[in-house]
């Protein structure tokens, strides 16, 4: 099942013979993660990406007073990394945890530097994704400037509405900039709204 998820995955974005997947799926590693355990910390080099197989992760930062700020997050069939430091080998700025049990496949960057010899499309595979975050960050960043709490809260709905009723709410309002309180006082006047 675990495998069908991950090559669904990729088969969105290119076509693989049955002789490549099994050479791809050989280079992953499995690993389970406990609820609230680090994956990568702030400062540390990223040497994976990760594909989130069951449960969630976060990457977040946290400022100079201790208040974490959730970047992104990856249920279930989505890839995540420091991308930074991936790309650049550079110590990265941003956190992974598990914010619940979760199991992920490792593909460690110097299997993937290889995957673009071996089978090139993987190129592909690999710079649509890393376009696709780009497209995210740059996404988030004008969201915080220019939108208004709810209309963040109602982007964040429709892009992980996975997580809507899911995960703990003081991550949802971590993510778009609010307080908790804040964050159950809107969405109680959008419910009434809907009404």
């Amino acid at each position: 099942m675990y495998n069908e998820l991950i090559l669904n995955n990729i088969s969105k974005h290119i076509h693989l013979e049955a002789d490549e997947q099994a050479h791809f799926m050989s280079l992953l590693q499995p690993l389970k993660l406990k609820r609230k355990q680090i994956h990568l910390y702030r400062g540390e080099v990223c040497k994976h990406s990760t594909f989130v197989l069951s449960g969630c992760m976060r990457g977040y930062t946290t400022d100079f007073n201790g208040f974490e700020h959730i970047l992104n997050f990856a249920p279930p069939d989505w890839w995540i990394a420091d991308m930074y430091s991936l790309i650049s080998g550079q110590p990265g700025h941003i956190t992974i945890d598990a914010i619940e049990e979760t199991e992920v496949l490792l593909l460690s960057k110097a299997d993937q530097e290889k995957l673009y010899i071996q089978i090139p499309q993987f190129e592909r595979f690999f710079r649509i994704i890393t376009e696709k975050s780009l497209v995210s960050y740059q996404e988030r960043t004008l969201e915080n400037l220019s939108m208004t709490a709810q209309d963040r809260y109602l982007r964040f709905c429709k892009r992980y509405p996975t997580l809507i009723n899911h995960i703990p709410q003081k991550y949802i309002a971590s993510y778009i900039g609010v307080t908790p309180e804040f964050l159950s006082k809107m969405r109680n006047d959008l419910l009434k709204q809907s009404k």
